[in-house]
């Protein structure tokens, strides 16, 4: 069975870059990072989930770039990016701040959107001085900021001490996942995707989290398992969406909806009948939407008012 890290035609292949580079964080951690599209165009930064890659956000890379300036980057360990020892929120803050350094010229804007563990990263970050330079819009997409372990739907039971602590095995569990099998997709399928998930988003959600080595998905499940980001929630200032599946098990609405209720600047909040986790992949068209209309209102005004001055 193949392993590689992405389907190699249809959808959700992804594009080509126009340019790589490597962005070095604050504890030398090397990140691989994509830009695609225009360098004159508005920006659009897109950071990935727990066991994904750039890869996942193939249908969002491919519409956008038409237009847009698309920075796309490995979390670290994820990908292309080395794996690290330090893993841990300030870690993930402090590879987005190496990112946008890296990408973005000083003052200029950038649409951020974040998918999971890319979302909590945003939170980790918001309260940063490189984040609030360059940050003029947040996309979060299926993600949340505390209570991870508790609230996921994973096992199909009752919520409780029992239900958190096997969710907590399985999430957490050491197993190498092996290749991508049918029981695989199956499997896969059932615990981050909706029931009425076509056949070739599924191949692609497997063949990223397949791919992503053991121990770096044992290291992060850690960290997300203890995740208390509600400060962050508190501190991220710009205008914010969110976007959510009503059949997450992973984070599942509820989560979106305390974040809605918590973020100082809700710009609404969509939910997706019938869609699991993997939202981007899921719905890739209403995602790129709302990443096109956050740089619309608000990376294109701003630039108007430039203009204007």
């Amino acid at each position: 069975m193949s392993r590689l890290t992405h389907v190699a035609s249809g959808p959700y292949a992804p594009p080509v870059p126009a340019r790589e580079l490597t962005a070095v964080s604050a504890d030398g951690a090397r990140l691989h990072v994509e830009l695609h599209g225009p360098d004159s165009a508005p920006a659009v930064v897109l950071a990935h989930g727990w066991t994904c890659s750039t890869a996942f956000w193939a249908a969002q890379i491919r519409e956008l770039a038409v237009d847009h300036r698309v920075i796309a980057y490995d979390q670290r360990g994820h990908g292309r990016s080395p794996a690290s020892r330090a893993c841990s929120t300030e870690a993930l803050a402090d590879d987005l701040d190496a990112v946008l350094e890296a990408t973005l010229a000083p003052g200029e804007k950038a649409v951020i959107a974040g998918h999971s563990m890319g979302g909590m990263t945003v939170l980790a970050s918001s309260a940063r001085a490189g984040f609030r330079k360059h940050a003029v819009a947040v996309l979060l997409c299926s993600t949340g900021a505390s209570r991870l372990v508790a609230e996921s739907t994973v096992v199909p039971m009752r919520a409780g001490r029992l239900r958190t602590a096997l969710t907590r095995r399985i999430l957490g569990s050491r197993a190498p996942l092996g290749p991508v099998t049918p029981p695989a997709r199956r499997i896969l399928k059932y615990g981050t995707m909706g029931p009425a998930s076509a056949p070739h988003m599924v191949e692609a959600c497997a063949r990223l989290v397949h791919a992503c080595p053991r121990k770096v998905r044992y290291a992060w499940s850690q960290v997300l398992d203890l995740l208390d980001l509600a400060h962050g929630v508190r501190e991220l200032t710009v205008p914010t969406a969110v976007v959510v599946g009503t059949a997450d098990r992973l984070t599942p609405v509820v989560h979106a909806r305390s974040l809605v209720a918590a973020l100082p600047n809700c710009v609404g909040i969509t939910e997706l009948p019938g869609l699991g986790h993997m939202t981007p992949i899921e719905a890739p068209e209403l995602v790129t939407g709302k990443i096109r209309e956050l740089v619309r209102t608000y990376v294109q005004v701003q630039v108007q008012v430039k203009e204007g001055e």
